[in-house]
Parts: C-alpha cells; structure tokens; sequence
C-alpha cells in the first residue's frame, strides 16, 4: 500500500475540478484553441472564472484576471491546461499572470503544442511565481482527448450517431420518429458541440433532413453541413439547397457535370471535387484531412448505413453513439437496416450505457 502523501490539498482539488466544468461547457465550441477552464483564488474564496471564448478568444485566464474586481495580488489561479506563453493573435497568458501579481499557478497538464509544452513553468517560476502541475490530470486528460487527436493526426474528432428500432430498422417509410423526444435532444446537443454535421447524398434525399441545432437558445451553434455526393445527385428542392448560404454548406464529390456546379455555385455551396476508387467510393481519410484545413475540429457522421458502416470499417470514428428503440417497427415496402451491429462492437470499446429515467431508449457510446 502506498503511504505517498497527495501534495494537493481537498481545497485544491474542489477549485480545479470547478475549472474543468467550466471547460467542459466549452468543448467543441473554441475552434483551433483548446477549451480551459480558469478559477481565481484569495483567501480561499473563489474570486474570479474564467472560459476559453467562442471561437477561441479570449483566453481563459486572461478573463478570469480581467473579470476580477480584487487586487490579485497573492491569489492562486487554477488552470485545466498550461498557460501559453508566446505571442499569436493575444499576448501570453503567462506574461498576463505575472503583471496581474498572482503568486501560485496551480495547472492539471503540460499542452501539447510544442509552441507552449513544458516551457510555461520556467517562465513562472523565473518570476517567483509557485508552479504546481499535475492536479486532477487523469481527469484533464479524458478532457481533451479531441484536441490532442486534432494536434497528433491533424484530423477532426470524429463522433457517429445513429438511431435503431428495437428490430435494427433505421428507416421506414411513414414513421418520422424511431427514438423519444430526451434521445432527440441528446442528438441536437451532439450537433451543438461540433463544427459540423457530415451526411450522405442518399440520406438527404430520403429523409430531407435540415441537420440544424434545434435546442432553445443554441439555434446559432447549428453545424456546418457537409454532404457527400458523388454525382451531386443531390435534390434541388431539398431544405439544404433553399437554406444554402455563404460558409455553411460543402459538398464533395466527383462530378464534371457544368450545369449542377454552376447551379450549386450560385447557392453559395462550397464545392470540393475529390478522387473515387475503383469501387467508386470517397477516400474519407482524405475527405477529414481536407475537412481538417477548411477549419473542422469536431466532425458529426449522422448518415445512413452505408457511410456509417464505411466509417466503423475503417476505424474512423472517436466516438460512437448508438441509440436503440424500445419500439419494434414493422417493415414496409421502404425501410433500411443497420448492418454494423458487430464490426461496431468488434472495432470499438463499450462504454457504460446512458441511463435516465428521463430517457426509454437505450444509448450506448462506444469509443477507440
């Protein structure tokens, strides 16, 4: 049995676990910048929070110090992520803590841009300033898991949903509605905390979908709706077309045919032309990584079987939530099944289901 004495204090510990919910609520939401969460501390009364903006500015800590109505000086700041400590598009926030007179700088892991990594402790303590890494760190690394796998790979976390009946339908024609109404809000908060939302040609034609945030209040985070259609087949009444405007709508696909470009065009729908294989099929790896320079950090799947099963096939999904019906649907002359039920559970970790009293289906997540 270990007798190692914890060098961080309960207090400590309660201060950084409040930073990291509020970096939590920011996920998926500060673009290239990771989320963090900042608390501000003096006497050992919180004076201050800080959160990473929308967008990715301002920095956590510099809005904790700004926010701040006290004299900062002998205060401890607690920190999920190291403080960046060279000049972008905002000065260090390792320069605004120095001036700002706070003593102690408590942070959960060293960043992983080699830009920051490992150098801020130095600069800090250089200052007479008391560095203490390491606080709740198991729980700051499940917290940015999708930034590192942006950083490493320099792809978007990738989430997959999808909705089953009990008897594995994902469709049938008439039934508009196969989980309940807490599973529903549970998929437009995915949509809510990422970038944008990838469907294929075949889904959009079938179910006409509008793949918008329909959460009270959070209409504004809607994704960016990616499509994949090879012939751009897609149908030109659909709700994604009459909704198109400039930056929120890119379709990839294979196609030399003039006149839907130039239609597409003057939607104001991003147009990418990427390469098919013998089989015809996208190179989705290709696909992310071309995602990943148009700005894409956190990437949504909420298509059909065929993409979704591509994508399990190919171990390109972070995560994936499976929602299944307590409903048994009967089929008609127009349904699909989901086929994937076993690579899903063959590729993929299970995680512990989503369980509520609120909620009838039953959500499982699975993960790498």
């Amino acid at each position: 049995m270990s007798t190692k004495k914890d060098k961080f204090s309960k207090k400590d510990k309660n201060f950084m676990r409040l930073a990291i919910n509020l970096a939590r609520a920011r996920i998926g939401l500060t673009g290239d910048n990771p989320s963090v969460g900042c608390v501000i501390v003096k006497d050992d009364e919180v004076i201050s929070i800080g959160q990473t903006g929308y967008g990715g500015r301002p920095h956590a800590e510099n809005s904790a110090i700004k926010n701040s109505f006290q004299n900062l000086k002998g205060a401890k700041i607690y920190v999920t992520l190291e403080p960046c400590n060279h000049y972008g598009k905002t000065p260090p926030c390792t320069k605004i803590i120095i001036k700002s007179g706070i003593s102690e700088v408590y942070y959960s892991i060293d960043d992983i841009d080699k830009k920051v990594k490992g150098k801020s402790h130095n600069i800090l303590s250089r200052k007479k300033i008391k560095v203490k890494k390491g606080l709740l760190k198991d729980e700051a690394d499940k917290l940015y898991v999708s930034y590192k796998r942006n950083r490493i790979s320099q792809l978007p976390y990738v989430t997959g949903k999808i909705a089953t009946s009990k008897n594995k339908l994902i469709y049938k024609e008439g039934e508009r509605r196969i989980t309940d109404q807490t599973s529903d809000k549970l998929s437009h908060y995915l949509r809510y905390k990422n970038d944008a939302i990838m469907i294929s040609s075949r889904t959009l034609n079938i179910d006409n979908p509008k793949l918008n945030c329909r959460l009270k209040g959070f209409e504004k985070f809607s994704p960016i709706r990616i499509i994949l259609d090879r012939k751009l087949d897609i149908n030109y009444n659909s709700y994604i077309i009459k909704s198109a405007k400039n930056t929120n709508t890119i379709i990839f696909h294979n196609s030399s045919d003039l006149s839907k470009i130039n239609f597409l065009k003057k939607k104001k729908i991003q147009l990418v032309k990427s390469l098919i294989d013998k089989n015809k099929n996208f190179d989705l790896k290709k696909i992310l990584k071309k995602l990943f320079v148009l700005g894409i950090r956190n990437l949504l799947v909420e298509g059909g079987d065929r993409i979704t099963k591509s994508f399990i096939q190919k171990r390109l999904f972070d995560q994936f939530y499976l929602f299944i019906s307590k409903k048994k649907l009967i089929k008609n002359k127009k349904y699909l099944i989901f086929t994937s039920h076993s690579i899903l559970n063959k590729n993929y970790n299970i995680n512990p289901k989503i369980s509520s009293k609120l909620v009838k289906d039953n959500i499982i997540i699975y993960k790498k």
